[in-house]
């Protein structure tokens, strides 16, 4: 099994031939120390204050482009923070009106903005892959001076919101392999509950539960090591995290569910179906939420709600991120 898992680190794209992180395409994979190494090198940047971010000079003179081929604007933002404070020049850029739009092809657009100097691209895209195949094109053309963060592609990954989860998470609950997480939701569609299975897999979690419609959630969970429920109530017994997934309101009246009312009364988060959890639970969730939908405002406004706080440690998990790849070589 060690041996397996050495091949798959030297495949793995993310890595440079050292082990070391030279781009963050997604959280399967990666090896559990260089997860903690994010989450420990993000914590530096969080001063004493829960909410105060530090601005440190460590990507001064190196420019960031922000490659958002599908629209967001609260990861944008954060990114364009995050690249600030680490004192990073950072170019905005709306590709869906520009060369796409021209028909000019991904990798060519990439290969323009690399021209320009670019030191790293964060890429958020429609289609599962595309930040990896970016990756590849400036690994094969040889272009190690350009780093690529994934910011979210199509219903694969979101490496940078697991890990903001699972900063939180440490942040509250401190150790890892004593608890039990529940994933609430549209699963089917959620990048964010890939990347959050595979980084509390990775980090020792013995029990990882997946809660919802059986319409809304994908085959194959049982082999991701988690723990399927269709019963909200039964789910929620004991458990110390609980994270709500966004349902999309486009989706409520297709065929995957009768209505908004009946998602709610089904796995809404009350504070009723809060009181099955731990006393001590923390609630989630990655934004923008749709209250009265996926959770009461009494519980998204309530005491136990964490909510804000991974906003704010968003931040600092993305100038860690992007402060370890840019100061690593591809080659």
């Amino acid at each position: 099994m060690e041996h397996s898992a050495f091949r798959s680190i030297m495949h793995n794209p993310q890595l440079n031939k050292h082990g070391e992180l030279q781009h963050l395409l997604t959280i399967d994979g990666l090896p559990k120390s260089i997860v903690t190494h994010i989450l420990d090198t993000a914590s530096s940047f969080v001063s004493i204050g829960e909410r105060e971010l530090k601005k440190v000079p460590l990507m001064r003179g190196k420019s960031v482009f922000n490659l958002f081929f599908e629209n967001s604007t609260r990861t944008r933002t954060t990114f364009e923070i995050a690249s600030k404070r680490l004192s990073a020049d950072v170019i905005n850029l709306n590709i869906a009106a520009s060369s796409a739009s021209k028909g000019e092809s991904l990798l060519d657009t990439i290969d323009n903005l690399a021209a320009m100097h670019a030191d790293m691209f964060v890429v958020r895209h429609a289609t599962s892959g595309a930040p990896f195949l970016i990756a590849k094109h400036l690994n094969d053309t040889r272009q190690h001076h350009v780093h690529v963060v994934n910011a979210g592609d199509g219903r694969h990954s979101h490496p940078t919101q697991g890990l903001l989860d699972m900063y939180t998470i440490r942040h509250y609950k401190k150790d890892f392999t004593k608890l039990t997480v529940a994933i609430v939701g549209d699963v089917l569609h959620s990048r964010v509950a890939r990347s959050d299975i595979h980084a509390l897999t990775t980090l020792g979690v013995p029990e990882v539960r997946v809660i919802g419609p059986r319409t809304l959630l994908p085959g194959g969970l049982e082999q991701m090591g988690v723990r399927v429920f269709n019963n909200m109530n039964e789910g929620l017994k004991g458990v110390d995290v609980i994270i709500m997934l966004r349902l999309q309101n486009e989706r409520m009246n297709g065929a995957l569910l009768p209505s908004a009312q009946e998602y709610f009364k089904n796995y809404g988060l009350t504070p009723d179906r809060l009181a099955l959890a731990s006393p001590d639970a923390i609630v989630m969730h990655p934004g923008p939420m749709n209250r009265g939908v996926e959770i009461d405002s009494a519980v998204a406004d309530g005491p136990q709600a964490v909510i804000l706080s991974q906003v704010t440690f968003g931040i600092a998990v993305r100038m860690a991120v992007m402060s370890i790849v840019a100061g690593t070589s591809g080659e």
